[in-house]
């Protein structure tokens, strides 16, 4: 049984400084061609990734970012300047969701080497301010002239055009409690592969879903975005069954509730000595 004071800390430790953005769509990247067979070259970002995301013992995965060296840092630099130069909406819809997703998980990762070492990409450094909410809404790109932030890509671009839920389990706001980092980039071959086994995995690790003592914790990510995921915790429910191994299926069924949500902010950093 969750004693009600912890319930309640688990809770609070997973509410953002400000509600979730809801999902509005910024017409303007809607236009892509369905015809096109240009593909954008994500290998300085794989690269990166290989030799920087580890597994940890719990079957997650972070990112060293204190081993991210001088050229390394050189290297993700030239990634993303030729991401802004990407005519974006000349590609088909596949390459295009593969972009959007690497350039807000490699722009995440260089806001995080900017500043480290931090606590959290939450901490004071990185957004300045009494209240700090993080860097979701800087102005950190530019693409096709127009300035973009993080908070553009997922809320404006991401979730609205695609409208699937499993875009929460690709990109990465470099915190423990969020879906891994992939060792890999997604590519537009591989990209709805790639999203379903990043669902699986989230789902059936404790950060998705907990059980404890009979109740079910789950992800504050299925609170935040109750919208994407059925809009309500039947649908929340639902959703995590689809994507649940058997173990957590059976534990899941005949479910109508969710008895506590939580959410760990600190860095998914690699921990020292690893």
């Amino acid at each position: 049984m969750i004693r009600p004071l912890l319930l309640l800390v688990l809770c609070l430790a997973g509410a953002p400084a400000a509600a979730a953005p809801a999902a509005d769509l910024w017409p303007r990247w809607q236009r892509h061609d369905p015809a096109s067979t240009l593909s954008v070259d994500h290998g300085p970002w794989g690269r990166l990734l290989a030799r920087h995301v580890k597994p940890l013992p719990d079957g997650s995965t972070a990112f060293a970012y204190g081993a991210v060296s001088a050229a390394d840092r050189k290297a993700l630099e030239a990634y993303l300047a030729d991401m802004q130069k990407v005519a974006v909406s000349l590609l088909a819809r596949p390459a295009q969701l593969a972009y959007w997703i690497n350039l807000y998980n490699a722009l995440t990762v260089e806001t995080i080497l900017e500043h480290y070492p931090v606590a959290s990409i939450r901490d004071i450094d990185i957004s300045p301010g009494l209240f700090s909410d993080g860097p979701w809404g800087a102005r950190l790109a530019a693409v096709e002239g127009e300035s973009l932030s993080l908070d553009d890509i997922e809320h404006r671009i991401l979730r609205p055009i695609w409208g699937d839920p499993r875009i929460h389990y690709a990109v990465n706001c470099a915190s423990r409690g969020c879906p891994d980092l992939q060792p890999e980039p997604f590519l537009a071959e591989r990209v709805d592969h790639q999203l379903s086994a990043a669902a699986i995995d989230y789902v059936n690790h404790p950060r998705g879903v907990a059980l404890e003592g009979g109740e079910i914790v789950v992800s504050s990510i299925y609170r935040w975005f109750v919208e994407d995921f059925g809009g309500d915790e039947r649908g929340v429910l639902r959703h995590l069954a689809a994507f649940a191994a058997p173990p957590l299926a059976m534990e899941l069924a005949g479910r109508d509730a969710i008895d506590g949500y939580a959410y760990d902010w600190s860095l998914n950093d690699v921990p020292a000595g690893r």
